[in-house]
This record gives C-alpha cells, structure tokens and sequence, in this order.
C-alpha cells in the first residue's frame, strides 16, 4: 500500500482557520459599526439644536451666529460628484473599449498601465494641476461668458467673479481623477465576456460596432455598473484637490462657474479651527457623507444583482 505524502487534512486546523476568519469578519463589522456610532454620538448636539431634518435642509452656515445647516454642502457634494462622473463614464468606457477591442497588444499593455497609473497620482498633486492648468482656462471661459451679450443670459453659465475657480474646475478634476476606476474594471469585465459570445455574433454578418454593442456590453454591464459606482464614492469622498479649486463659499451654486463647497472640502478647511456646536455639525456632515456612502452602495448592490441575470458578477 502506498501512502501519500501529503499529511492528512486536520479538522482542527480548518476549526481555528474557519474561527480566524470569522473573527476577522466581525472586526470589520465593528468597526464599521463604532465609526457610525462614535460619528453620530460626536454630532447628535448638532442633530439635537437644528433637528436632524432641519439641520439637512438648511443652506445656512453662519458661525458668528451659530447656526449651522448642510444643504449646501450635499448639493455641492452631489453636483460635483454626479457632473463628474457625466464626463468621466464615457471616456473610461471607451478606453476600455479601445484597450480590449482594437488597439494591438503592444500598444494596448502601455495604455492600460498609464490609465491606471491616474489613481496613483496623490490628490494634491492633482490639485496642484488644476490650479496651474485648468484654472486659467476656466477663467477663459469665464471671460468669454463675460464679454459675449447672448452667453450672459443663460442663468446656468452667470459669470460673477472670473477667478478660475469654481464648480466647473472642481468637476472636471474630479472627472480626470475618477476615470481610472471605471475604466480598470470595463476593462477587465470586458476581457472576460467569452469568445464565443463574439464568434456567434460574428457568425450572423455583426460589424465590429454591433458587436461591442449587441453581444459585449449588454454582457459586462454589471461589472462596467460597478466600476462606476466605485468611481462615484471615490468622487463623493473626494478632498483635498477640490477644496483647492472649488471656491469654498457656503452658497448652493445656481450657475456652473459659482464657487461652492463640499462635506468633504468644508470638513477639511474649518475643522482645525472649530470648536463648540461649529465642530459638532462638521463631525455631523461626516456622518451624513457616511451615511451617503453607504446608501450610495447599497443602492449599487440592488442595481448590479437586478443587471446580473446572466451577466458578471462583481
């Protein structure tokens, strides 16, 4: 009788693998949970003097009068995020597709490298960026808007001040820095739709187009759905190279060239310095960015399983 090398399995190390990983499961579960709780705990005087309704709906933020409301950072939040991911989806899906479906191997490896090697750049080197590039070409534009009669009746392009700085500028930062998550995970999705998907829909006279349109995407849209709501979060949580370009002006912006200011940018640029019921809406802001993060995931989650019947799963 031969006998294996291999020594035989141990229920007891599977045991105390399985009891590693669960512990480890549940130390991440706690400390999601006392993030929350500590967050909530270090606003509630904020929730408690304005109301939790009340200090959400508020565009008031006056410290000298100790008032304090978060409507126009969310609004500021939520514009800059969702316009930057309006310009960012496009580009990253059709580098995907161009990596994936029509650049050739040599060229296609470089490609994915340096669309990746985006995420890598530090925020503030990017903030830095648009404060050297995108600045001034805003404030072109600004100008442009300024001395053309027929562009200054357009409400949502009023021009006040043609600094450069602004919603626009934060949004197209935001988009360059969003770009790499979508299009890594196209990418990847898109390489993992199965040859024979292609050869069939090649088979019935498909042009190229038609079959990156009819038998490619329609397959990866879970995952192509998901690298977008990871680019979303990345945007939401976003800091220190829109709080440089932004403005930072407690308003809700009525015009794309307004400055304004989001959770992120107005924790960042007040918090040092705040104390008292001031210090307890920032930390109150923070538990509605998190709350927004985790609603924003979840609604993602509901959206790829209902996109995943026979699709990627991710």
């Amino acid at each position: 009788m031969i006998k294996s090398a291999r020594p035989a399995p141990s229920s007891r190390g599977d045991g105390i693998f399985k009891g590693i990983i669960i512990f480890i499961a549940l130390c991440i579960v706690a400390i999601f949970g006392l993030s929350m709780y500590e967050l909530y705990t270090s606003g509630k005087d904020a929730f408690s003097t304005f109301g939790f309704f009340g200090f959400i709906g508020s565009s008031i933020w006056d410290p000298v009068a100790q008032r304090f409301g978060a409507w126009t950072f969310i609004a500021g939040t939520a514009l800059t995020s969702v316009l930057a991911l309006v310009i960012a989806v496009p580009l990253a899906l059709a580098s995907a597709i161009f990596v994936t479906e029509y650049a050739p191997r040599w060229l296609s490896e470089p490609v994915s490298y340096l669309v990746e090697l985006l995420a890598a750049i530090p925020s503030v080197i990017y903030g830095l960026w648009a404060i050297f590039v995108l600045v001034p070409i805003v404030r072109n534009l600004q100008l442009s808007v300024l001395l053309n009669p027929n562009l200054r009746e357009i409400d949502l392009i009023q021009v006040t001040a043609p600094s450069g700085l602004g919603l626009l500028t934060a949004v197209l930062i935001l988009a360059v820095m969003v770009i790499p998550y979508t299009a890594s995970v196209a990418r990847d999705v898109i390489r993992l739709v199965p040859q024979e998907q292609r050869e069939a829909a090649y088979a019935l006279g498909a042009t190229k187009w038609e079959v990156i349109r009819t038998a490619i995407l329609p397959y990866a849209r879970a995952g192509i759905m998901g690298g977008v709501i990871l680019s979303l979060g990345r945007a939401l949580g976003e800091t220190i190279a829109v709080t440089m370009v932004i403005g930072n002006t407690t308003q809700v912006p009525k015009s794309i060239f307004d400055s304004t200011a989001t959770m992120a940018s107005v924790i960042a640029n007040q918090f040092g310095e705040a104390s008292g019921l001031q210090l307890s809406s920032l930390i109150g802001l923070g538990f509605l960015l998190f709350l927004l993060s985790v609603v924003v995931n979840f609604t993602a989650r509901i959206i790829i399983a209902r996109l995943t019947p026979e699709g990627i799963k991710v």
